[in-house]
This record gives structure tokens, C-alpha cells and sequence, in this order.
């Protein structure tokens, strides 16, 4: 369990600096974290801000399912009632959370409109990706939220993910594991660009 935890905790640190070298992430947040066993393992707080999104293995947090913090450098983000809730609630349907501050998604998430499918290749999260309710980061409500929006798409999750948006906030994706969530961000990612850029077009 040892070298699994590792190893996980590599992959997490490796998909938060693609993130932020893809923009579909910034300094300002986003985090990541999959369930391994009866072990959360999760980006730090100030991912970005603080480590630039070069973590190491050791930078990554391990916390056991009540999210207190086993081993790892680094405070627990404020958004760990997310990443806990959906990773108890939705087990084994879902193994990993992937929420980034993409940058053209956010322009939806800063308008509180959804982002509607723009491709083929987005078509499997649905004919959009909807918004939940507003609320601060660190709150229950958040949590709440997130998994009420998820939890009738765990189809998708089973398939490989399901996508929502919290309004001025960022993007939020439970997935099956950790590669098909970074995938889905990034189509998702994809589709808003290609929303926006349509608007030129039409002039």
C-alpha cells in the first residue's frame, strides 16, 4: 500500500503541473485528489500560490476518509468537504476529483451561464455542463451542491466523468480515476474556448 500511495501521490503532482501549464488551472487554486484504499490523497492549499504547481510526492497530502491529515508538506485546502464528500459518497463509482480554474471556463463560471457541448468530444457529459448553486469555497453548502448536481450523472462518472460549475469559482469534475478526470477538464476546457470564439464568427 505503501508504493501505491507513492505512486499516487506522484500522479497528482504530475496532473497539477499539466493543469497549470495547460491553463486549466492558475495560481489563484483548483486542486486534486483521488481515494486510494481507505486513504485521501490530495493537492495541498496554496498549490499555486505557494509551490507554483511544482509539487513534489512529499508536498502531496495523504488524509484518511474523515479528511485529517496523515503525511505530507502543507496546510488541507479549504475545499477538502468536496473532495471528501464526493470521494465517501460515490466510492467506488468515482475514485478522483479534478476542479480547476480553466481559463475560458471561467468565463462561464464568472457569467453563470453553462457551457454548452461545442464538440463531439464533449457530447458525453451532456448537451451542457450546468451550475450548481453559488457558495464560498470553504463552505458545506458547496459540498452539498456539488454532490446533488453529481450524483445523477454517476453514469458518466462510471464511463469516465461528470462536469459541473460553481458560479465565480471554477470547474469541478468527479471521475472514474485521475487520467479521465484531467481528460475531461481539458475537453471541457475545449468546448468553452470554442463557445466564446463562435461569438467572432457570427458577427
Amino acid at each position: 500500500m505503501e508504493d501505491q500511495i507513492y505512486q499516487m501521490r506522484k500522479l497528482v503532482a504530475e496532473i497539477g503541473a499539466l493543469m497549470y501549464a495547460r491553463q486549466l488551472t492558475d495560481a489563484a487554486g483548483g486542486n486534486v485528489s483521488v481515494r486510494c484504499g481507505e486513504y485521501i490523497i490530495m493537492t495541498p492549499r496554496y498549490a499555486g500560490s505557494k509551490f507554483l504547481w511544482r509539487l513534489k510526492p512529499e508536498n502531496v497530502l495523504v488524509l484518511d476518509l474523515q479528511g485529517t491529515k496523515l503525511d505530507g508538506e502543507g496546510e488541507i485546502s479549504r475545499e477538502i468537504r468536496v473532495h471528501k464528500d464526493l470521494l465517501n459518497k460515490f466510492y467506488p463509482d468515482g475514485t478522483a476529483v479534478v476542479h480547476g480554474h480553466a481559463r475560458n471556463a471561467l468565463v462561464f463560471c464568472a457569467a453563470a451561464k453553462p457551457i454548452p457541448s461545442m464538440l463531439y468530444a464533449t457530447d458525453k457529459f451532456g448537451k451542457e455542463i450546468g451550475l450548481v448553486p453559488d457558495a464560498p469555497a470553504h463552505t458545506q453548502d458547496l459540498a452539498d451542491y456539488i454532490c446533488a448536481a453529481i450524483e445523477p450523472q454517476l453514469d458518466r462518472v462510471r464511463k469516465q466523468a461528470a462536469v459541473v460549475l460553481a458560479p465565480r469559482h471554477g470547474v469541478f469534475v468527479f471521475a472514474k480515476d485521475l487520467e479521465a478526470g484531467y481528460d475531461a477538464l481539458d475537453r471541457v476546457e475545449g468546448s468553452a474556448y470554442c463557445a466564446l470564439m463562435r461569438k467572432f464568427i457570427d458577427l
